[in-house]
């Protein structure tokens, strides 16, 4: 079925915040339109309202055919206790509750109740459009295709991030609704999983917004961009790709900025002279005054009146070309993290090694690995999920106990880390004390000023770390870098929930800094734009350098 979602005057607002107003958008068929912003500009929240789930404040929804399917696939997928993988795939697909529909009716039809007939066959067409006849046979192929080698019928909660980052991709190349809502899709996913995500989206008839960090994913995939700019209050919808999105915005903000210079000269100008034509004014009444009381030929006091009655009517006509102006609101700055890393002093010429490192975890067996990390070292490793990467991360660190072999740190190492899933900051403290807790020579007041610096403000400090966004999470991360100094810098999957422009201000930081660092990404400009020295790729618990 082919379907179309038409918003019309849509506004949201988070407590006293507004976050838009006004938007129009149309979800055709075919369409794949990126929906950009920075965190916190209403992204996620629009999707919930295009799916339903949220009530907008004013405007209104419109699906076309209404019986048509919607389907919302939420940026961390939620792993349930006791959900076993095909309960995850039939809930992800929507095709469990319709079967939960379809049952009802099915029972309805049986009671004998009036309307159960039409019921009944809604449901069942429902159920047979989003793909639940075959179901299992489908899950078999492509959980096997993705090398998600798993029995469907074991927890969700028993599998690895890798894992669990297959399942949520097989879940989105099974379904089959008829408009699709994508948040975050690119999360965790390798460089294979990216490129079977992108040939999905591309091929997909159905109408799509998606919300991605992934720049090389959007240009490879959407054909319109929809910016949610919060610092302007603006909604811009750009026809054509995302490169070309690119270069619109710029054009259109070095104008913006232009023309309200160009006003604001003009206003200037325009000022100065009627405070100049008002001090001839006055000057020129002060005089006439002044001979008023000393002279006594008429004529002279005509002229001097008539003068200063032609400037003060200059001023008055100054004054209306001002009034007359067109005003022209200057450009909001957008909040812009300057973020910087903090360099310890350098450790010595050897940071960590590894001597024949061997893990074994169930069926998995990492090593062995002899490897060393020199100072100074820029490392990037790559690599498809369940691989090892964050094994050798944990393995180098010390973090994770071999079961042969030897690992060790060198002297004077500092290790700044962002892992992957951000475990620090997701207790049920409160975000101000944990991280206070990570760097307890810092005075809480300089640590809520430096969590500020990244976009972390007074309601989100006392928060329970737990309830932070994705977002924030990373975003509290890279605060934490920032404010102790390392020498060793971590990273895994640092793009993870971060907004477009953060990721261009952490490259930024990378280039900069200058101690020992190992980065795990699968952000294929992260990986051009950062300098590296060296290349490990791991594959099946092996580790090679290319």
């Amino acid at each position: 079925m082919t379907a179309t979602l038409v918003a019309k005057n849509l506004a949201a607002g988070h407590g006293d915040r507004s976050l838009f107003a006004g938007l129009d958008l149309v979800v055709a068929p075919g369409d794949v339109i990126g929906l950009v912003g920075a965190n916190g500009a209403g992204k996620s929240t629009l999707l919930k309202m295009l799916a339903g789930l949220l009530a907008p404040e004013e405007g209104e929804l419109r699906l076309s055919p209404p019986t048509a399917t919607v389907g919302h696939l939420p940026q961390e997928p939620e792993r349930r206790p006791g959900e076993t993988v095909r309960e995850f795939l039939a809930r992800r697909t929507g095709v469990a509750e319709a079967q939960r529909v379809m049952d009802e009716a099915t029972q309805a039809l049986v009671d004998g109740a009036p309307g159960a007939d039409d019921a009944y066959s809604t449901s069942l067409e429902r159920w047979l459009d989003l793909g639940g006849a075959d179901l299992d046979e489908r899950a078999a192929e492509v959980t096997d295709s993705l090398g998600l080698s798993v029995d469907l019928d074991q927890p969700m909660t028993a599998l690895s991030g890798g894992q669990a980052a297959r399942a949520g991709l097989a879940s989105l190349l099974l379904s089959r609704y008829d408009v699709f809502l994508l948040d975050e899709p690119t999360n965790d996913l390798d460089l294979d999983g990216l490129e079977r995500l992108e040939r999905f989206v591309s091929g997909l008839r159905a109408g799509t917004v998606v919300v991605s960090h992934d720049r090389e994913f959007l240009t490879r995939t959407v054909t319109k961009v929809l910016e949610l700019d919060l610092a302007q209050q603006q909604i811009t919808l750009y026809g054509g790709g995302y490169e070309a999105y690119l270069e619109e915005r710029d054009v259109a903000r070095r104008h913006a900025r232009d023309d309200f210079e160009e006003y604001a000269d003009k206003r200037s100008a325009l000022q100065d002279r009627a405070q100049m034509q008002r001090g001839w004014m006055d000057k020129g009444v002060k005089n006439a005054r002044r001979k008023a009381n000393n002279d006594n030929d008429k004529i002279g006091r005509k002229f001097r009146s008539e003068a200063s009655e032609k400037q003060a009517a200059k001023a008055r006509q100054t004054q209306r070309m001002i009034e007359r102006l067109d005003v022209v609101d200057e450009p909001r700055k957008e909040w812009d993290l300057r973020m910087e890393i903090a360099s310890a002093p350098r450790s010595g010429a050897v940071v960590a090694t590894l001597r024949d490192a061997e893990i074994r975890r169930g069926d998995f067996a990492f090593g062995p690995v002899t490897l060393q990390i020199d100072w100074a070292d820029r490392v990037a490793v790559t690599g498809a999920n369940g691989a090892g990467k964050s094994t050798l991360l944990g393995a180098l660190l010390g973090r994770i106990p071999l079961d042969s072999g030897t690992a060790s740190l060198g002297s004077g190492v500092l290790v700044g880390e962002v892992d992957q899933a951000r475990q620090l900051f997701h207790g049920e403290e409160s975000l101000l004390d944990a991280f206070c807790a990570a760097v307890p020579d810092t005075e809480p007041a300089e640590v809520r000023t430096l969590l500020a610096k990244f976009g972390l403000k007074a309601h989100h400090v006392m928060r329970s770390a737990a309830t932070l966004s994705p977002g924030e999470r990373t975003r509290s991360a890279l605060a934490l870098l920032q404010g102790r100094g390392v020498n060793l810098l971590v990273l895994d999957e640092p793009t993870n929930h971060l907004d477009l422009p953060a990721i261009e201000q952490l490259e930024s930081a990378l280039d900069a800094y200058e101690g020992t660092l190992l980065l795990v990404t699968h952000d294929r400009r992260m990986l051009d734009a950062v300098h590296v020295t060296r290349r490990l790729e791991v594959a099946s618990g092996k580790v090679e350098e290319r």
